[in-house]
């Protein structure tokens, strides 16, 4: 054998024995439970179907491979990762309750928009079919209900009287952020929503699926960023506006113009270009509530492996984005504010998340070849 083809063979062996590696390295190992290049277990055969149970008085139970998580409409994939939690710019005044430290969030869905006033008015409306002769009519409407009268109580001096009256129930706001709805229940509303899929399912006969919440505060603001790193806004740095001068959000662009942005109010739900994650409007529009209680220190104290602080005595929660009356500072994402849990605003409404249960098994960056 001449040089040439010894040396050619031993590279090609030089070759597969460092992708072998590589792939042991990245997880591509064969194992026992149905891994990426198992046969299904002891004895099992190639593209054999999975035995689950107890056979010959040996447990023989691999995983199920049947399960597959489902993509929730309207919902988009989060993946996970790691990012400086925190303040984007110099902001002397946020620092001492806005440390920046590095935090590691799993991949989770989240709502592609806010939870529109269409889409809220099927809770209510079920609610007061299902559920009336348990909550009663009187606890429906005080708790569930949109406050309608934010539009008027909100702001002194103000002609909110159209607001009032058509922005819940007329066809013309069906794809507008609802608002006028508390912490507790945009959180009952999530309730409602996971049995409503769940039920579904369960008729269906597929597995169930990880409940609907809000997303808590860290969640949140890594999914704002869009993967852009320590980004200002969900776009990027430095701006509101492209370079022909259109505003990027609904917000206060200038000193008692609300109307520069193209809305003087709340803009639809999907209005604006999209972050990198394909969200629509996680800066401006409308505020967003978060799951987490407020705390001064909660960035130094909270765990840095999905970070929350539930803290069910705190009646101060997190909300986060800011919205149509605000000023350019409070959309930046890595802007905190809060409200009471109980309060209802014009300008605050809510999306919700679900966990990606595969995503806390294995992440791309774990499989990566």
């Amino acid at each position: 054998m001449s040089k040439r083809v010894f040396f050619g063979c031993a590279t090609k062996g030089a070759w597969i024995l460092m992708v072998a590696m590589m792939l042991q390295s990245c997880g591509f190992v064969k194992d026992k439970f149905g891994g990426k290049n198992s046969k299904g277990g002891k004895g099992g055969k190639k593209g054999a179907k999975q035995e689950v149970g107890v056979r010959n008085g040996e447990i023989i139970a691999t995983g199920r491979k049947d399960y597959k998580q489902d993509t929730p409409f309207g919902m988009v994939l989060i993946p996970s990762g790691s990012f400086m939690m925190g303040q984007a710019d110099e902001d002397v005044a946020a620092t001492q309750v806005n440390f920046n430290r590095r935090v590691t969030i799993t991949s989770f869905y989240m709502d592609d928009t806010e939870v529109t006033n269409n889409e809220y008015r099927q809770f209510v409306a079920s609610l007061m079919t299902d559920s009336l002769s348990v909550l009663g009519e009187e606890e429906i409407i005080s708790k569930y209900h949109p406050d309608t009268t934010v539009w008027k109580k909100d702001f002194t001096y103000h002609n909110g009287d159209p607001m009032l009256e058509y922005y819940y129930s007329h066809p013309a706001f069906d794809t507008y952020p609802v608002v006028g709805v508390s912490w507790k229940a945009a959180r009952y509303f999530s309730e409602w929503r996971s049995n409503l899929y769940n039920d579904y399912r369960a008729k269906e006969g597929k597995y169930r699926s990880p409940k609907f919440r809000l997303p808590t505060e860290a969640e949140w603001e890594w999914a704002a960023r869009g993967g852009r790193a320590s980004a200002k806004y969900p776009w990027g740095n430095p701006y509101v506006a492209n370079g022909k001068g259109c505003f990027l959000a609904n917000f206060k662009p200038q000193r008692g113009n609300y109307d520069a942005d193209g809305y003087p109010y709340t803009a639809p739900a999907n209005a604006y270009n999209a972050n990198d994650y394909g969200l629509y409007n996680m800066a401006g529009n409308v505020a967003e509530w978060t799951l987490d209680a407020y705390a001064d220190n909660a960035t130094i104290v909270n765990w840095d492996m999905n970070p929350m602080n539930d803290n069910p005595d705190e009646p101060r929660k997190i909300v986060r984005g800011g919205s149509w009356k605000d000023v350019a500072y409070f959309l930046e994402t890595g802007t905190r504010g809060w409200e009471y849990e109980d309060n209802k605003r014009s300008f605050i409404g809510f999306r919700c998340v679900v966990e990606n249960l595969a995503g806390r098994a294995a992440t791309s960056r774990g499989r990566r070849r």
